[in-house]
């Protein structure tokens, strides 16, 4: 008989047709006639509830002490209306078949595992209701960024994992290499000479798609990458990964507005679509993670965003009546009590700020005529501050190099970046979304490493 899904039995009428369900059970309570447990299959985080009635010989001593937590099991049974509160059916089993067996100290037991806990054993917090949660509503939000930019006509480029380029030019780039690291070949100078090693050169995995995904903006227009990035950065915080993934969409002839516009939508897109189409999942971030979670969204959404230059932005923070950890001044980057404070006292609701000091962002942003400033923006949402950020890139081939030579890169390790402003060259803006950020603010989940299925920070590398 084929399998049904938990989810389209529990979406389904108590007709007592026959039906067969494979999954895990998550509960087991055995009374002197009936035995009952729950049966999931990740399908959603509901169970199944499964009935077994001992007299009828459908399980046996022996084959009932093996049905423990934890053990995968195969159910043939009639599907009826359930005499119980809070379910529309259950499984009267007629057949159950043990797959395969748990010991009895399965660690998953019916009791809550603290967050830290279930990180040492990531291979099975997928089974817990929480991650099984987060593992549906991560998938959802991927689909919804793909659905977004196909909608409008994007190519989705697929850009290298590996390169000799920093993208941020700010360092902190896992190195990938061939060379014996005991005993590496070494040039007159004692310097590790590159040229023996498997592409010729220092490579690296990279920090962003970005740079590689502009060259395709220029010769396609609208394009976007959606893919893993890595960042060697040593910080243990509850906000960073040493590998993640990042959205990076490019447009060509498309400046500061049009990029902002662009952004805003794509995170109303991104909120409404989770919404509808993950209610239960939501509805369980809800109760026990982080209370007006949905709320929260929904004002998001409804809500038009408001903008702020960068001058602006400083002004109401200096002027507010807050003990700063980091006091603002014009010239810093704004911190996340800066961003929480602007969201949720100042303007009660998502938020773009543009044109920051030119100082403080990357090479490769667009200059505005002051002289101080360049066409950067991010869009900050309540709870959570920055969850985009992104510019119009520097379309003026001379100006480009200039501030690449001021910030001490070697323009000819990117020549090939700066062929698209000698040939052709058109004004055209992106931004980047880090998906676990996302992921994090939807579900109201505190550390990211709880977003991803294998976190990959400082001194973990297990599973």
């Amino acid at each position: 008989m084929t399998r049904s899904t938990v989810y389209s039995l529990l979406s389904s009428a108590g007709d007592s047709r026959n039906v067969t369900a494979k999954g895990w059970i998550r509960t087991k309570r055995d009374s002197k006639n009936i035995i009952f447990f729950e049966l999931n299959d990740g399908s959603c985080i509901s169970s199944l509830q499964i009935v077994v009635d001992k007299e009828d010989g459908t399980v046996d001593e022996t084959l009932n002490h093996k049905l423990l937590t934890g053990a995968s099991v195969s159910i043939t049974g009639k599907l009826v209306t359930s005499q119980g509160k809070g379910q529309g059916v259950e499984l009267m089993a007629e057949e159950v078949t043990l797959i395969g067996g748990a010991p009895a100290d399965y660690p998953l037991q019916k009791k809550r595992h603290s967050f830290e806990f279930l990180r040492e054993i990531a291979h099975l917090r997928p089974r817990t209701n929480t991650f099984g949660a987060v593992a549906r509503v991560r998938n959802a939000l991927s689909n919804a960024v793909h659905d977004f930019f196909q909608q409008r006509g994007f190519l989705w480029i697929h850009t290298p994992i590996i390169t000799g380029s920093d993208a941020e030019g700010a360092g902190n780039m896992f190195q990938v290499t061939t060379l014996d690291l005991s005993a590496p070949p070494r040039r007159d100078n004692g310097s590790v000479d590159y040229q023996q090693d498997f592409f010729g050169r220092k490579a690296h995995l990279t920090v962003s798609g970005q740079l590689q995904v502009e060259n395709f903006a220029c010769s396609m227009s609208n394009v976007y990458t959606f893919g893993p990035t890595f960042r060697s950065e040593n910080s243990n915080t509850s906000r960073h990964l040493s590998e993640f993934w990042m959205i990076e969409p490019e447009m060509a002839f498309c400046d500061l507005e049009g990029n902002r516009q662009l952004a805003e939508d794509f995170i109303k897109h991104l909120l409404s679509h989770v919404l509808e189409n993950c209610s239960e999942d939501m509805t369980f971030f809800d109760k026990w993670i982080e209370k007006g979670t949905i709320e929260n969204l929904t004002k998001v959404i409804e809500t038009p965003f408001t903008h702020l230059t960068y001058n602006d932005a400083i002004k109401e923070l200096e002027k507010a009546t807050v003990k700063w950890e980091y006091k603002p001044s014009w010239g810093i980057d704004l911190q996340a009590e800066h961003e929480k404070y602007l969201t949720e006292d100042v303007i009660g609701g998502p938020v773009t700020v543009t044109d920051y000091p030119k100082g403080i962002k990357a090479f490769y942003m667009k200059q505005n005529d002051d002289g101080k400033t360049v066409r950067a923006m991010d869009v900050l949402v309540p709870r959570l501050g920055e969850i985009i950020g992104g510019s119009q890139r520097e379309d003026d081939l001379g100006k480009l190099k200039r501030r690449m030579e001021e910030m001490g890169l070697d323009t000819g390790e990117y020549d090939w970046y700066l062929d698209l402003r000698r040939y052709g060259s058109v004004p055209h803006s992106g931004f980047g979304l880090g998906f676990e950020r996302l992921v994090q603010y939807v579900t109201g989940m505190q550390n990211i490493r709880d977003v991803i299925p294998f976190p990959r920070t400082p001194k973990t590398i297990a599973f």
